[in-house]
């Protein structure tokens, strides 16, 4: 590894996180898109319906912590959801919290993605071959627990 405080910047592009997560993030969303696209859902929306499906009704904030982003952007990101009618967002006990859940048809949007998703996930493993995934998603997460603060 290159010595950052000498770094040329023109080699910094090469080892820098960031901007090769990144990269990396916007060519493998682009898949997942083209073939989602369908269903009518994005990329960055599956996750939300699968989670909503795997753990049932959350608060924004818990939904936002599972998918690593913030409660705003979960908001934001709920809202073309929740109008196509297949999350629901209501009031939660504290009248400051909303719940988010899958609606009935959420759960059948999601079926029917479902094969879409495993087309592009087959993608996935077979250029990067199973035991390359299983040592990428583990790396991923130590980077993002590297990120967090501490």
């Amino acid at each position: 590894m290159a010595r950052l405080d000498s770094m040329d910047p023109r080699g910094i592009a090469n080892i820098c996180a960031y901007h090769n997560l990144r990269k990396t993030a916007r060519v493998v969303t682009q898949l997942y898109d083209d073939l989602l696209r369908p269903t009518g859902l994005r990329a960055t929306q599956f996750p939300l319906l699968v989670t909503l499906q795997a753990r049932g009704p959350l608060t924004v904030n818990e939904l936002a912590d599972a998918i690593g982003s913030d409660p705003t952007t979960m908001t934001r990101n709920l809202r073309p959801l929740q109008k196509r009618g297949l999350v629901r967002i209501e009031t939660g006990e504290d009248r400051r919290v909303r719940v988010a859940s899958l609606t009935r048809t959420g759960r059948t949007t999601l079926t029917n993605a479902l094969p879409q998703w495993q087309r592009a996930q087959r993608r996935m493993v077979k250029g990067l071959r199973p035991e390359r995934l299983t040592r990428l998603l583990s790396d991923l997460s130590v980077a993002v627990a590297a990120a967090r603060p501490t």
